[in-house]
């Protein structure tokens, strides 16, 4: 069967109902839709795989420069997605001239929403038709169950309309039964599109329940820990994604829920994961990374990250300059003129609850190294660094400044919203 195109998308009640106008991209409107996203950061295009469109509220687009908006919608089209669509009228008065005008030279099409209609509502009609179809002919690992699975992890990702009897019924079809007291866990995995790395963790955890489907742009799960399991859930599936996953794969697990606590909790986790997921691609890391292994993270690890870019880069940047500034200064004055990792190596010792121990090992470097950092940032900053009264501040302030230099001199100033 072909795959839903744009035009068929776009004649979906939901999207009808929202007032669409396409300006731009009239001539690529029979190109397939692989899937629907409705994305909170604005660089959507380092979460898309192709075949995509991105739904958005134009909140990033709003204060963002021209050539800013420019590089957005040459991103996306090289990113080779379908469309974007952008509603106007609340964060966002009009589509930006800009924004038209590269869309058009580009031919990405390019949709105005004029009306508001929760994005839930039309990924849910959308994703829906496209699992109807196959997934778009892709080639993607059949999920458990068949493709109603990929749908219901659709439908909680997206926080569709739904309802406990009518998840649990369809969890139930799936082979998904969570034990009394089970513990449900979201994982979003990027840099493959094979489900059999979930198959390999799962065994690893003694055979945990699952859902689990590849979709265009990342692997998603839902794995239920059984109740009687001791230890944190969160560490034992990190711990396993790291022996199943390969190279360069990078995974987000969400934090644990009662698997009785409800569907809504179900699709906490699993969005937690995929914003976490989001977060892990385009912010810098603040601890080097496995030099042979997958990158694994989680919500939690990222929560600082979540909070400092809660609403936009952009728009707390004055704000997080001035936190950097005030805390950080005589630091930053000092790499500005010798060569030296003071801020960095701030950072990840406070994050290790200031084990010297752990901190040079992350660091790779000695511990004698790391006491002659340490001693130079306390002489600089003119304090001590394990006081109980400056630990927040000084941890919320370096992880702003890698945060903002991440984005803004190394990336391209790439996030702007996050929920």
């Amino acid at each position: 069967m072909p795959a839903l195109t744009l035009r068929e998308v776009l004649d979906l009640d939901p999207v009808r109902a929202a007032e669409p106008e396409l300006l731009a991209g009239a001539d690529a409107l029979d190109r397939p839709v692989r899937w629907v996203h409705s994305s909170e950061v604005y660089e959507g295009a380092n979460f898309l795989d192709g075949g995509e469109l991105l739904l958005t509220n134009g909140f990033g687009l709003t204060d963002a420069e021209e050539p800013v908006r420019r590089r957005y919608v040459r991103e996306l089209a090289a990113r080779d997605a379908a469309g974007l669509a952008v509603e106007v009228g609340r964060s966002l008065p009009s589509m930006p001239d800009e924004v038209t005008d590269e869309a058009r030279r580009l031919g990405l099409p390019l949709l105005a929403l004029h009306r508001v209609v929760p994005f839930v509502r039309i990924t849910e009609a959308a994703n829906r038709a496209i699992v109807a179809r196959g997934l778009s002919g892709r080639s993607v690992v059949r999920p458990w169950g068949g493709d109603h699975t990929a749908a219901l992890l659709a439908d909680l990702a997206d926080r569709a309309a739904l309802n406990q009897p009518e998840v649990e019924a369809r969890s139930a079809l799936a082979g998904f039964h969570p034990g009394p007291g089970a513990r449900l866990i979201g994982v979003s995995l990027h840099g493959t599109r094979d489900a059999s790395t979930v198959d390999r963790a799962v065994r690893l955890l003694g055979g945990a329940g699952v859902l689990r489907a590849a979709f265009p742009g990342d692997v998603l799960a839902l794995l239920a820990l059984a109740a009687a399991r001791p230890g944190d859930p969160v560490r034992a599936v990190q711990e396993a994604f790291r022996t199943a996953a390969e190279a360069g794969a990078t995974v987000a697990v969400g934090h644990a829920v009662a698997a009785d606590s409800g569907w809504l909790r179900w699709s906490d986790t699993l969005r937690a994961a995929r914003t976490a997921l989001e977060l892990a691609l385009t912010v810098p890391a603040a601890e080097p990374g496995p030099a042979d292994g997958p990158l694994v993270t989680s919500s939690r690890a990222l929560a600082l990250e979540r909070e400092l870019t809660r609403g936009g880069v952009d728009a707390n940047r004055e704000r997080l300059a001035g936190l950097v500034q005030h805390a950080l200064g005589p630091l930053l004055a000092w790499e500005a003129a010798h060569p030296s990792d003071l801020v960095r190596t701030l950072e990840v010792h406070l994050r290790n609850g200031c084990s010297p121990t752990r901190t040079a090992a992350l660091l790779h470097i000695g511990r004698q190294s790391l006491y002659q950092r340490l001693e130079r940032i306390e002489s600089l900053l003119g304090l001590e660094i394990g006081d109980p009264d400056l630990l927040g501040e000084l941890l919320a302030a370096a992880c702003a400044h890698r945060v903002v230099r991440g984005m803004g001199e190394s990336a391209g100033v790439r996030l702007r919203t996050v929920a």
